[in-house]
């Protein structure tokens, strides 16, 4: 069975739900298209909790970033 998305890891960009910088992560695609999961802000280094969802029409990963508990 072959994947409707790419197998390959994407770099993302997202802005920081704390204070606003944008960071870069990469994306494992092979996880699903819809994935959450806490990354550190590369600049305020406060917990991010992202959500991550690939688009199929565009075919590339968008990222929300929410404030994590």
């Amino acid at each position: 069975m072959k994947n409707k998305y790419t197998t390959t890891t994407q770099s993302c960009d997202y802005a920081c739900a704390y204070c606003g910088e944008v960071n870069s992560t990469f994306v494992d695609p092979s996880q699903g298209t819809s994935q959450q999961y806490v990354e550190d802000c590369q600049v305020c280094c406060r917990p991010n909790l992202l959500n991550v969802f690939y688009d199929e029409w565009q075919q590339e990963f968008t990222i929300r970033a929410e404030m994590s508990q």
